[in-house]
């Protein structure tokens, strides 16, 4: 494939929710490129996209792929997202760097929770993008409704190009409303001109003078023009609704079915038409080694500035690093600087994607998608770039990854193993990641949600040979005191030689700490000074673990008013002896209690969502802090148990379809109470 330059290049994110036939549309625009010679299906495991062992086996997208294409003198750099929201990372992955994007819906189902995230992700990005209406060879498939369903959702902006029509429940043909032509498929699936049903006329010039619309809208030279109704030229309809799509201000609606691969090379001329180009691409800010920024635009002759976006672990070709070139001019076997690690990278085989497939390239031009393997250091976020002129992108920013589960191995002794298999699917997909639990001594990894955390499962046997299971991790309790008391400590013991001999009187009260507070008001030399910090010692290991369910005990004052000691047989174990055995009759007057940890939730849901989550929270003993709103959404802030939140990832996508997420931090430990 040879090299294009930005002008030639369009970055292409294809979003929507999982079923809706994305991987199938990518399929079908491939196709038409002559990329590929057949187009797969899922369910017979040979898509181009979905080629990880793992994506076949559940036929669903689980990582982001890309394949590059040429259609009329452009390249198409295809960028398939999942539709799960188990696999959000791979959808931001997508979006910090495309130029524009693809919302794939179902003309049977409408506006689903998929999309309606893609297109907030979209907007939120100022990033222009096309709504295809897909699969509309199904008999129950409803143009008009979805069309209604689509505007109730994202507006009047949302613009019909192409019109289809049906005959009986299959799908016909459409009317290409800019050019004012129609078009019908044969039994071979062949598109012909034809004349425009008479049944669709006056719905397609309703069509055409919204578009007229757009155009005129686009600028106040059209717009005067449009009132005095004088025609506009090519030109300025082609400038002006890709000013409008750039804008973000029109949303053009686009059909077909990706199956039969009806209505896409009218979309993909109208990808190149009226989508920007990754020269159009808005200058990015790189900061340079003493903090300055410097402005970063596609220009080939410009300072090397390459992001990794993706990384892939193949097991056979070893680490492959998906990355976009913003600046400058990659080229293979180059000694790179990797800004972020501070250390050269030797650059091997320069690449673009088709799948898992690679192409190998003798450049990579500002602008362009691409691959690099083996690099040593160099992961998902880093900026490669020349030493004499380092620049760092701005990294990736991942939505939080709220749910944890404990990881044990099947197989007693794996631990290391599972370890080291995490550690490289860490690589793979950020939004993972691992820790050993100090308290409860165990390992435990995080994600977005169970299926994730599945595929992780499936992975570590798969790829690293180690089975795995996940378990709820275990609650770090914590155990104090409600009552004062005094109590002593006595330690004794003869057997021949020197004895042992300790003996301490000490005061334990309830006290405003996380761990314990130590104090001596010894009078008189009962316990020498010397023996203090055995007493101090024997209380804080004793209180490691407390009686009633051995978690550590905290909130408490200890202080050493008293005691006696012997001249021989005293000594510093003899004292922490005699320290921990008055914790222990202490522990039995004082009331102990067990303490949760509480964590503070701030739940993100639709307005509509809020009574209900509300109640949820209530029910999962938590108590309400505020309500408050960001960005279209209600935020509901919480005081919940830790013990019930263990499982609220899974609960909440259940409650809201998708539609919500939360954070969590902790924020104190209090008396546990049904």
């Amino acid at each position: 494939m040879k090299a294009y330059s930005a002008k030639n290049i369009r970055n292409v994110a294809i979003f929507g929710h999982s079923g809706s036939g994305k991987t199938s549309f990518a399929e079908a625009i491939l196709y038409k490129a002559g990329a590929i010679k057949r187009a797969g299906k899922r369910e017979d495991k040979n898509t181009v996209m979905d080629f990880d062992d793992e994506e076949k086996r559940r036929q669903i997208s689980i990582g982001t792929s890309v394949a590059s294409c040429e259609w009329e003198g452009v390249k198409l750099n295809l960028i398939d997202t999942p539709g799960d929201f188990d696999f959000l990372g791979e959808v931001v992955q997508a979006l910090r760097v495309a130029d524009c994007g693809i919302v794939v819906i179902e003309a049977k189902d409408g506006v689903t929770v998929g999309a309606e995230k893609a297109v907030r992700f979209l907007q939120k990005r100022d990033i222009p993008f096309a709504i295809f209406i897909n699969k509309l060879e199904d008999p129950s498939a409803d143009f008009q409704k979805t069309m209604v369903d689509i505007r109730n959702h994202f507006g009047r902006d949302c613009t019909v190009m192409m019109l289809p029509y049906k005959e009986g429940n299959s799908y016909a043909g459409y009317v290409d409303i800019l050019n004012r032509k129609s078009f019908a498929y044969d039994k071979d699936g062949v598109r012909h001109e034809v004349e425009t049903p008479d049944n669709m006329k006056a719905e397609a010039e309703r069509q055409y003078a919204n578009l007229m619309e757009q155009v005129a809208e686009s600028d106040d030279e059209l717009m005067l023009k449009y009132f005095e109704e004088e025609p506009f030229t090519e030109e300025e309809i082609r400038q002006g609704l890709k000013n409008r799509m750039s804008g973000g201000y029109m949303i053009p609606v686009w059909t077909g079915s990706s199956l039969n691969r009806k209505g896409i090379r009218f979309m993909m001329n109208r990808l190149l038409d009226n989508m920007p180009s990754a020269e159009e691409h808005a200058p990015i800010s790189a900061v340079k080694p003493d903090g300055s920024t410097e402005e970063i635009k596609a220009d080939s002759n410009g300072p090397l500035a390459a992001f990794v976006f993706k990384t892939i672990a193949d097991p056979f070709v070893g680490k492959i690093s998906l990355l976009r070139v913003y600046s400058g001019t990659l080229k293979p076997n180059m000694t790179l600087w990797n800004a972020n690690k501070e250390t050269e990278e030797r650059g091997s085989a320069l690449s673009v994607m088709l799948g898992k497939n690679q192409i190998n390239v003798d450049k990579l031009e500002a602008g362009d998608i691409g691959a690099l393997t083996k690099l040593n250091v160099t992961l998902t976020g880093d900026t490669l770039c020349e030493k004499s002129h380092p620049l760092v992108l701005p990294r990736i920013v991942y939505p939080d990854a709220p749910l944890k589960m404990a990881i044990y191995p099947v197989n007693k002794g794996d631990e290391d193993k599972i370890a080291q298999g995490l550690t490289k699917l860490e690589e793979e997909d950020p939004t993972v990641s691992y820790f050993l639990d100090p308290e409860t001594k165990e390992m435990v990894v995080q994600g977005l949600g169970e299926l994730q955390l599945d595929v992780i499962c499936s992975k570590l046997k798969s790829k690293y040979n180690v089975e795995a299971k996940l378990e709820e991790p275990k609650v770090p309790f914590r155990e104090t005191i409600r009552k004062k008391v005094k109590v002593q400590g006595k330690h004794k013991k003869q057997s021949g030689g020197h004895g042992q001999y300790g003996d301490v009187w000490v005061e334990f009260e309830p006290a405003d700490t996380d761990g314990m507070i130590f104090e001596e008001k010894v009078f008189g030399g009962a316990v020498p000074k010397n023996f203090f910090p055995a007493v101090e010692k024997g209380l804080e290991e004793a209180r490691q673990e407390g009686p009633l369910e051995g978690y550590p005990v905290v909130g408490f004052k200890a202080t050493l008013v008293d005691g006696s000691y012997h001249d021989v047989d005293s000594s510093e174990l003899a004292f922490k002896i005699a320290a921990s055995l008055a914790f222990k009759n202490a522990m039995e007057e004082a009331q102990p209690v067990l303490l949760e940890p509480i964590y503070k939730v701030e739940v993100h849901i639709p307005e509509e969502l809020m009574g209900d989550i509300m109640g949820d929270l209530n029910k999962r003993r938590g108590r309400i802090l505020g309500i408050d709103s960001k960005s279209g959404m209600s935020v509901v802030t919480a005081e919940v148990p830790l013990v019930e939140m263990l499982r609220y990832a899974t609960d909440l996508r259940a409650m809201t379809q998708g539609q919500g997420w939360y954070n969590m931090e902790f924020a104190t430990y209090q008396e546990k109470y049904e």
